[in-house]
């Protein structure tokens, strides 16, 4: 993300889109009640009947929020609101849509930024896109997955056809692992990969890691091995956790974000300072206990949709009142699931409630 311009204190933030990491970020910036302005497009009629034409006109636009909606799978972002400021043909009073996309640049006004808002607008701006691939293995099957800011994308699955014993065995192993060679080289060169994370149970990363190193040798700089005991996307989550690997995803948000989860967790185990579920964490936080709030995305998207959003919102800012902090939570990995067992929040608290 691009910031253009930022004074805070007068609730003014001009950003421009740089990529599709800065859609995520934005939709948990922009809020309800906001002031939002672009340049956009909008269907305009011309001429009259019978000859009306409707064009595509691009026109500046200030809308007052009522939704939010992004869906992460698409990558879209649109805000929807009413008019506030317009043009000759969309007066005030009329609806639009910004469709965010990359290189869009928009104006987001706010009456207040809370501090949890701001620390979001400097975590977009400090942070890289992700380049890890992350490759689970066993004899049978094969997954890869690509890292992202708020979770992975799960790639591919690959098949073995490898027997057990035999000459005929060993081959088809040797070319299987020149296939899963060849695939890393391939996505490596496609995403512009830094590090690749080889996690399998056994001895299953040590063979492919030979073969790597004879047919693929400028790969193994940037291969670190992990244990692991699944394949797949279970093999994936499993992975992010492994000490093997915490030095090289020491950055990646969504690691923290399991981390964070994993404590929570364990306070609750020990009957710690901990709170969960809307009800437990809402009364927490009215009190002031609240240390760190955790957040699933999903469960704002959807307070937004059902127009419960207030209610949330309220909670959080509690927390930002208190000097707590707020950490959002993706639904992509394995934290956030676990979270959403939980009720979808929770709350690391400063003494026992």
């Amino acid at each position: 993300m691009k910031v253009i311009f930022k004074d805070f204190s007068k609730g003014e933030l001009k950003v421009q889109v740089q990529n599709m990491e800065d859609l995520w970020y934005l939709s948990h910036i922009v809020d309800e009640n906001d002031v939002v302005s672009g340049k956009t497009f909008r269907k305009i009629k011309i001429g009259q009947e019978p000859n009306v034409k409707i064009i595509r006109k691009p026109v500046f636009l200030k809308i007052e929020v009522e939704k939010v909606e992004f869906h992460k799978f698409s990558n879209s972002l649109r805000v929807s609101g009413k008019v506030v400021e317009g043009t000759e043909e969309v007066g005030k009073g009329s609806y639009h849509t910004f469709d965010l996309d990359e290189g869009t640049i928009i104006s987001i006004n706010k009456i207040k930024w809370y501090k949890y808002q701001i620390d979001k607008v400097e975590e977009a701006l400090k942070e890289k896109n992700v380049k890890v691939l992350i490759c689970v293995l066993d004899r049978e099957s094969v997954g890869f997955a690509l890292l992202k800011n708020y979770g992975y994308d799960y790639l591919s699955d690959i098949e073995s056809d490898m027997r057990k014993k035999g000459d005929e065995g060993k081959e088809k192993e040797s070319n299987f692992y020149s296939e899963l060679s060849k695939q890393m080289k391939q996505y490596v060169d496609r995403y512009n990969i830094q590090n690749i994370v080889i996690g399998s149970p056994a001895f299953w990363k040590d063979d492919l890691m030979k073969v790597v190193k004879k047919k693929n040798p400028e790969l193994v700089k940037i291969i670190t091995l992990a244990t692991c005991n699944n394949t797949g996307r279970n093999g994936v989550n499993e992975v992010l956790k492994r000490d093997e690997v915490k030095t090289v995803l020491s950055q990646d948000r969504a690691t923290k974000e399991m981390n964070l989860v994993e404590e929570l967790l364990g306070e609750i185990a020990k009957d710690g300072k901990a709170a969960y579920g809307f009800k437990e964490v809402k009364a927490a936080a009215e009190a002031g206990a609240v240390k760190k709030l955790l957040v699933v995305d999903d469960m704002i998207s959807d307070y937004r949709n059902d127009g419960n959003y207030a209610e949330l919102d309220a909670i959080m800012k509690s927390v930002d009142n208190a000097q707590g902090e707020i950490i959002i939570i993706s639904s992509e990995h394995d934290g956030g699931k676990k979270l959403k067992g939980l009720g979808n929040i929770g709350g690391l608290l400063r003494y026992k409630f």
